[in-house]
């Protein structure tokens, strides 16, 4: 791993959290993006070398929402960078971490994400990360 990437927090509304979180930081939001296939809307921060990521569920039953009803909002997970994706899954998974997802997916911010089960990293969501590189340089 070679550095935190990102903090993920669970917010209600983006439309009250943004404003929030830049007058916080001192920090414009500087991209939000929707990611579909969790579900959620994004804001990205970067006050420093760590981003921070707010996460608002786009469904009442999406992953957030539920996150939201059950610990209310506040840290999501934490996410690591990593310089190979799959190999670093096939270590983890080896030493006995259990993987959400099989396979790298699509993530927000141009990144290929897997995260690991809280049980086995003492209630932590960690996300894994890498950029996407274009493959035509």
């Amino acid at each position: 791993m070679q550095k935190v990437d990102h903090i993920g927090i669970a917010v209600k509304s983006l439309d009250n959290s943004v404003p929030l979180f830049e007058k916080l930081l001192n920090s414009p939001c500087y991209k939000t993006e929707p990611v579909e296939n969790e579900m959620v809307n994004t804001a990205f921060f970067k006050p420093g070398e760590t981003k921070i990521e707010l996460l608002e569920s786009t469904q009442p039953d999406g992953i957030i929402a539920r996150f939201i009803t059950k610990n209310g909002e506040g840290l999501h997970h934490i996410a690591f960078e990593v310089a190979d994706l799959e190999q670093e899954m096939k270590r983890l998974k080896k030493l006995g971490f259990v993987l959400l997802n099989e396979r790298p997916k699509p993530g927000a911010d141009n990144k290929l994400v897997c995260f690991l089960h809280p049980k086995n990293t003492n209630g932590v969501l960690i996300e894994l990360c890498m950029e996407i590189t274009d493959s035509t340089d």
